[in-house]
């Protein structure tokens, strides 16, 4: 009989136990990874990426100054491209005003127009997957716009922009996108204020509905019909109010901006991403909704992260958490070669129109003070409008402080400084009532009198500048001692006081006449004359027929109690 053998014994119970851990251990790493997986299931993040009122701003220049600036797609590109690499799951959008602002985007599309739009190129290379339409992509038209819409590959959007008289929309309501197995709706909304300040030709055909009761309408869509998971809503409007005091920001037109109305009174919204009031908004809840807003010229890129869940039971994702903040666009931001390249064949052009000499100044002339006392370089413009208008008065505004002409030649460029905007030349026959109210309309620019102030000091912030507009022709004195609505005084008309009823020829710009910074009292005043060239070609031309600029101003107007800009009153 064999022994017994020990050894062997041992060495099988050795394997058999060494065996059953490591399918112990197989098994419970199979369901941590199963877990794992499973929670990756249940949770979901997805990054929006915003950008808004470009404004044509492709490279990082100020063209007025011909100036390196922080700002611009081929910077804001590093951010963006950054952002997607830290979540794949991500959306980019854009809140509006995109082929409208630089002396690039206005060459382009006044100039040459047949090259494709250089900001669609920039955006489609950067891949965005939606705009809501802006005010400002009627400024040229609808076939300047239509062309720019075509070369876009990404969706246009604006759900309460529609062909009159039907319900049939011009653009593209929204889009739905999953990502991350989530379904997301993003909803597109444009200021209903165009009517206003455009003319009709530049959006015939069109009407604008009211906002809210739109976003209802379409979020109610994106919620029951389309079954989205998330919603968004990129929209070319801003908060109406301000929100520390709860009063409504001044020089809106009806329904102009509605971030605050949209968040309280439309059920199912997350996120909106604003536009249109050149604001930096970093994040604001309002009724639970998440609002942000990346400023203009892409100085900034919002970047909202949303988190979700989903239910167990229905399947259906809930957001868990989100936030927003905005990236700043600085000077160490690197340039995107990609972006860049495509827009150096369009700055060549533009910086060769730009440096053309076109008249000489006698001296420097600069727009610094211009919205404190009368000054030479904004007589320019008076004087071009009062001769080509053939007017009595003309009416106009400082758009740019930083504005100036140089000593010597003076170039486009300057010019362009000057005249931001494509407004158009439109001579009225106003009384001397209306010329007055639009006066008294004008000085409420600035606060009530107070002692040991300098002017810029009584400026009422809540009130863009480029609304405060200035006569010539006529003479006159804003008394700020004096309640808003009774500060004109000693109006005169060929050193004669003016009357109620008296007519004049007034020339003022387009934007004016359809009501825009709330000068209603050219509402029903007849229309003697239209110009078919912006203000700024206007100018140009009248500096290279006449060449020597006027440097006098003509003093015209005053601030009481009297003082130059900066001195006390």
């Amino acid at each position: 009989m064999k022994a017994f053998d020990t050894h062997n014994l041992k060495s099988s119970l050795i394997k058999i136990i060494l065996s059953a851990l490591c399918l112990t251990i197989a098994v419970y790493a199979s369901l941590a990874t199963g877990e794992a997986q499973e929670g990756a299931k249940r949770r979901a993040w997805i990054t929006i990426l915003s950008t808004t009122d470009l404004h044509g701003n492709i490279l990082p220049v100020d063209y007025y100054t011909n100036t390196r600036d922080a700002r611009g797609l081929a910077q804001a590109a590093t951010v963006i491209r950054q952002a997607r690499k830290e979540n794949s799951n991500s959306l980019l959008l854009d809140s509006g005003d995109t082929i409208q602002g630089t002396p690039l985007i206005y060459y382009h599309n006044k100039k040459n127009n047949a090259p494709p739009d250089p900001v669609m190129l920039s955006m489609n290379s950067l891949q965005y997957d939606a705009m809501a339409v802006g005010n400002h992509e009627y400024n040229f038209g609808l076939n300047v716009l239509n062309k720019a819409r075509g070369e876009a590959r990404f969706a246009w959007l604006s759900a309460n922009t529609y062909k009159m008289g039907t319900d049939e929309t011009v653009f593209t309501p929204y889009i739905v996108k999953e990502l991350n197995g989530v379904r997301v709706g993003v909803l597109g909304l444009t200021t209903p204020g165009i009517p206003v300040w455009e003319n009709k030709e530049n959006y015939a055909g069109l009407e604008f509905r009211e906002p809210v009761a739109e976003a209802r309408k379409w979020v109610q869509v994106l919620r029951e019909k389309e079954r989205v998971d998330l919603v968004i809503i990129a929209m070319h409007m801003g908060l109406e109010r301000d929100l520390r005091t709860g009063e409504v920001s001044p020089g809106q037109v009806k329904n102009e901006n509605a971030g605050i109305a949209i968040a309280e009174n439309v059920p199912g919204v997350d996120v909106i991403s604003m536009g249109h009031t050149h604001r930096e908004i970093p994040s604001v809840f309002i009724n639970g909704v998440l609002l942000t807003q990346a400023d203009k010229w892409a100085r900034r890129v919002a970047r909202t992260d949303v988190y979700l869940e989903r239910d167990a039971v229905s399947g259906r994702w809930r957001v868990v958490a989100k936030s927003a903040r905005t990236i700043p666009i600085t000077d160490a931001t690197e340039v995107d070669m990609e972006i860049a390249r495509i827009a150096a064949p369009y700055d060549r052009e533009t910086q060769e129109w730009l440096s053309r000499v076109i008249g000489t100044s006698p001296r420097e002339l600069t727009a610094k003070d211009a919205r404190f006392r009368d000054t030479g370089v904004l007589d320019l413009i008076h004087r071009v409008q009062l001769d080509v208008g053939r007017a009595d008065v003309s009416m106009a505004a400082s758009f740019n402080p930083q504005a100036r002409l140089p000593q010597g030649d003076v170039t486009v460029r300057d010019i362009a400084g000057l005249y931001e905007y494509e407004n158009t030349l439109v001579v009225l026959e106003v009384t001397g009532k209306m010329l007055k109210d639009a006066l008294e309309h004008s000085a409420k620019y600035f606060r009530a009198y107070e002692s040991n102030k300098s002017a810029a000091d009584l400026v009422d912030a809540r009130v863009p500048g480029y609304n405060f507009d200035i006569a010539e022709g006529v003479t006159y004195d804003i008394n700020l001692v004096k309640p808003i609505g009774e500060r004109i005084e000693n109006l005169r008309f060929k050193s004669r006081p003016v009357v109620p009823t008296q007519k004049f020829r007034l020339a003022t710009n387009n934007y004016r006449v359809n009501g825009g910074g709330g000068y209603t009292m050219y509402k029903d005043a007849p229309v003697l004359y239209r110009s078919s060239e912006e203000i700024r070609e206007l100018i140009i031309d009248w500096v290279e027929r006449n060449v020597r600029i006027p440097v006098e101003p003509t003093n015209n107007w005053r601030l009481l109690p009297q003082a130059a800009a900066g001195a006390r009153l």
